[in-house]
């Protein structure tokens, strides 16, 4: 068990950590030892100032959550109750909403780049990006067809600790605040149901006449994953105001990209219920992707448009002319929206449900604005019943879950469990071990068999090569979602679909 004196120390160092991260001034130092001291029940703080100071934020906040623990502080040693405490410690840090905002509207008189320096650094340095999860994550390239594509197994949200669910089960929800997204997240405190966002700073912003706030991901898929929220909880919609926002933050923020994920279910995000948009300091595979066929719509001479050289169906729109993108990608929607071809396996609806809609994304090109607008459909059949235009059953083994924007645009977010299964599938792949014979590798065995004799296995490339085969199958994942397949009969129904386009 930590000593008085001990504890103390820890306490000093984070308090240091802050000053030394601009999370507070060397004149705060007194009242946050203070503050912290009286969270973890130290009545008298002396520290030892002749010790070595611990700069490591992860090693502090284990050391004071285990303190805590100890005391009975913590109710249990869970990963839930642990991130809802240090999640506290931090919030005390982190300067107020009020400051952070002052702070953030100078430095944009200066440059949006220098104050969305400031906020990411603010985000990373209060801990609500935890950086030593994030790093976690398995990262490659795969480069395929399509370009390079970024491949992730995303090891940053911890997985919830049985306790927590079983505890969890024992609570009632408060319907407060009514989802993640929501403005009311910024200062709660949290729940075994719920992430705590004491170290949450917002940055108010208006987008197309209407209030919202921007905020970073706390799991950062890539660089400066940031978050664009409604800042009232409602459904999302993709519709004319969407475009219309999108430009406005591209204009606001011209060193980032902003995207929507679709409003139907299968192929929208996870979040249908909060309208938001995500964005960022990143190239995507997309992005980079070329045009493949000119596309020409009457009466929008000053637009640019074709049809992107993508496994997804894309259509790209290019001008200096914010009015007439907005206007033509509300025409190439709203004809979407109503649009049915059955040679195609194309139905805008079936027994009154809709199944057409759209994933927008926005950037700047220089003085130009460009969209792409990739075409979504959410059809099921018994077939395929997560989903015609989803990762069909074959690719399950790797990827099961929703196409969303991040993947649309190139970027698989895998799940976790796919580290372990690859580290003991290439174990056995090596040994030539029968892969059936384990419930972790069983469920590969088909898609094994599919490339297994196009290699000699050994321990120095059985990682490689399974790595390689992910990205072909996310790749293959990605022509799936695809409405219309990169083939000639597929671009021959695209362009049936463009020259409805009125």
């Amino acid at each position: 068990m930590q000593t008085e004196a001990t504890l103390c120390n820890w306490i000093d160092d984070l308090v240091e950590y802050a000053i030394e991260n601009e999370l507070a001034e060397e004149c705060d130092r007194v009242f946050l030892c203070n503050r912290i001291s009286r969270e973890l029940g130290i009545l008298t703080f002396a520290p030892d100032r002749d010790r070595e100071v611990c700069h490591d934020l992860e090693t502090i906040l284990a050391a004071l959550c285990d303190f805590a623990q100890t005391m009975g502080i913590i109710p249990d040693d869970s990963i839930t109750e642990r991130d809802l405490f240090d999640t506290h410690l931090m919030g005390i840090l982190t300067p107020r909403p009020g400051e952070v905002q002052s702070k953030f509207r100078s430095l944009y008189e200066e440059s949006p780049q220098k104050a969305t320096d400031y906020y990411y650094h603010i985000s990373r340095a209060s801990d609500y990006i935890r950086t030593y999860r994030v790093k976690k994550d398995v990262k490659w390239i795969y480069s395929g067809k399509y370009g390079d594509l970024d491949i992730t197994i995303n090891l940053s949200k911890p997985e919830k600790d049985p306790r927590a669910i079983a505890a969890a089960k024992m609570t009632v929800a408060s319907g407060y605040p009514k989802c993640a997204l929501c403005r009311e997240n910024e200062g709660f405190a949290g729940s075994l149901t719920q992430a705590a966002r004491e170290n949450l700073r917002l940055i108010p912003m208006t987008l197309a006449e209407e209030q919202w706030f921007l905020q970073y991901s706390p799991y950062v898929y890539y660089n400066e994953h940031c978050i664009a929220l409604s800042a009232k909880h409602t459904p999302m919609c993709i519709n004319r105001s969407t475009f219309v926002k999108q430009l406005d933050f591209v204009e606001q923020f011209p060193h980032y990209m902003l995207g929507a994920n679709a409003d139907l279910p299968i192929v929208g995000g996870s979040i249908l219920s909060h309208d938001h948009m995500q964005g960022g300091r990143y190239t995507f595979a997309m992005e980079r992707a070329p045009i493949e066929k000119e596309l020409h719509f009457d009466g929008f001479e000053d637009v640019s448009a074709g049809i992107v050289r993508w496994p997804m169906s894309v259509i790209r729109l290019r001008s200096q002319k914010r009015e007439s993108l907005i206007e033509l990608s509300d025409r190439i929607l709203r004809a979407w929206r109503a649009y049915s071809d059955p040679e195609a396996c194309i139905f805008a609806a079936t027994k009154g449900e809709p199944h057409n809609t759209i994933t927008p994304i926005s950037r700047r090109r220089g003085e130009e604005f460009e969209i792409d607008l990739v075409l979504r459909n959410n059809l099921t059949t018994d077939e395929h019943p997560l989903g015609v235009f989803h990762p069909h059953a074959d690719k399950h083994n790797i990827k099961k879950e929703n196409i969303g924007l991040i993947e649309v645009m190139g970027l698989a977010v895998l799940p976790a469990r796919l580290c372990e299964e690859m580290d003991v599938l290439a174990d056995y792949l090596a040994q030539g071990k029968d892969i059936t014979l384990d419930e972790r590798t069983a469920k590969h065995a088909a898609w094994v068999s599919a490339f297994a004799s196009n290699y000699q296995f050994s321990y120095d490339n059985a990682g490689e090569i399974l790595q390689k085969e992910i990205g072909r199958t996310f790749e293959a994942v990605l022509e799936d979602a695809g409405v219309y397949k990169c083939t000639k009969e597929g671009r021959e129904a695209f362009l049936r679909f463009a020259k409805t386009v009125k």
